[in-house]
């Protein structure tokens, strides 16, 4: 199988180590930069600037945040938490996009108080803003594009997901927003998670480019933006291809240029990717604890999937590197565990590695993206630290770990 190359050594972990006990979740800021960059580059020729909201529940560290807004990256929202993280780090106004679903009134009220734009969920959302006095200049709906567009595992097909406007509901909701006094508008669409296949993000593209013409001509309301989402995937295993960034952006051009009327003004773009952003980028640092052997082999970990779910939940596969041990004989097939009370608490079943030994240091790869963020505390597991390894080499404590007095302080005894 072919390796995955790592951004740092064996010394360089041990070292980081020796302040900061594993487990932990390490970020490569070179890495996040370099892909910031690039996706941005692809899109330089949108009318208006493109802009990316990153999605902040794929990873909500301030150390992060702050890197992507000097880059010039906005941020997507969908909590209050995730408000004030996004207020905290310095984003304002619309470089804050809201896009949540049962939403309470005080979310929408802070969403308002920060200048942000509200994206809406259900329809029957626009009597709740127009009640709370939330109604801006510029609002935005969210598109389900039903039969129209085929979904993902992850995410689940349209017509069963929760979110978004039916096409109806959406020229109707605009309809409503116009009478209520708004400006401009914005049309959004989110119908996948890491999606690999380039086409598919072009065929969404297509998709909200002719709805953007129809409501224009039904209507006669111009869309200023359109916000193809996220959904862009990431190669977890080794044989998998990488998305394409430039083959994507230069179909969604094609697309944008001949199915928006020329009598429309050009909408701008915008997208919430995460994931393609910084998932590549995070790595679980785990130590080996014991080797068991009863009807197979089982490698527990001083990690658990309360410090990285998605293999758990998903099905998900996590590529795994023994630092030191790379060019080395894959001698092993064994479960990759933690130590929760949970038989699903697996990292990896039957992996092939190379011998594993009491003390070996683990790096599972591509935590970068909905790794630390969907922890938990289960048997009360304490939240791992997060530490960022800098463009210059060095690193940086960026989260500390939980401390038992952190996860008692909240309970009434």
């Amino acid at each position: 199988m072919t390796e995955k190359r790592l951004p740092f050594t064996k010394e360089m972990l041990e070292e980081i180590a020796a302040e900061t006990p594993t487990p932990f979740h390490l970020y490569d800021e070179a890495g996040i930069t370099d892909s910031a960059n690039s996706f941005l580059k692809a899109f330089d020729w949108a009318p208006g600037g493109f802009k990316n909201f990153f999605a902040v529940k794929a990873l909500p560290n301030p150390a992060v945040l702050r890197l992507l807004k000097t880059l010039g990256m906005g941020v997507d929202c969908s909590s209050y938490t995730e408000l004030e993280i996004a207020r905290r780090c310095g984003f304002e106004g619309r470089e804050i996009m809201f896009s949540s679903n049962d939403t309470p009134d005080e979310e929408f009220l802070f969403a308002k108080e920060l200048g942000t734009i509200i994206n809406l969920d259900d329809i029957s959302h626009i009597d709740t803003v127009a009640r709370l006095g939330c109604i801006e200049e510029t609002m935005c709906l969210r598109f389900n594009p039903g039969d129209e567009k085929g979904g993902n595992d992850i995410i689940g097909i349209p017509t069963e997901a929760k979110y978004g406007h039916t096409r109806k509901q959406i020229i109707e909701g605009y309809t409503r927003l116009k009478k209520l006094g708004v400006q401009r508008f914005g049309l959004h669409t989110m119908v996948a998670s890491n999606e690999l296949e380039n086409d598919y993000f072009i065929e969404t593209a297509r998709i909200m480019f002719l709805l953007a013409a129809d409501i224009y001509k039904e209507t006669g309301i111009e869309i200023s933006f359109i916000n193809l989402g996220g959904g862009m995937g990431i190669p977890y295993t080794p044989q998998q291809k990488a998305i394409d960034i430039r083959y994507v952006s230069k179909g969604i051009k094609k697309e944008y240029y001949a199915l928006l009327p020329e009598a429309l003004p050009k909408p701008r773009l915008f997208a919430e990717c995460a994931r393609i952003i910084t998932g590549p980028h995070g790595y679980l640092v785990s130590r080996v604890l014991h080797i068991k052997q009863t009807y197979k082999t089982f490698i527990g970990l001083d990690s658990s999937m309360a410090n990285l779910m998605r293999p758990a939940i998903y099905g998900a596969y996590h590529h795994i590197t023994v630092p030191g041990k790379e060019t080395a004989h894959l001698a092993t097939t064994a479960d990759v565990t933690g130590s929760l009370c949970e038989n699903n608490d697996k990292f990896a079943i039957d992996r092939r590695l190379p011998q594993i030994d009491r003390g070996d240091l683990l790096v599972i790869h591509d935590t970068g993206a909905h790794g630390h963020a969907m922890g938990f505390n289960y048997n009360g597991k304490l939240r791992s630290a997060e530490i960022l390894l800098t463009a210059d080499g060095q690193h940086r404590l960026i989260r500390r770990k939980e401390t038992l007095e952190d996860y008692l302080a909240t309970a009434v005894w």
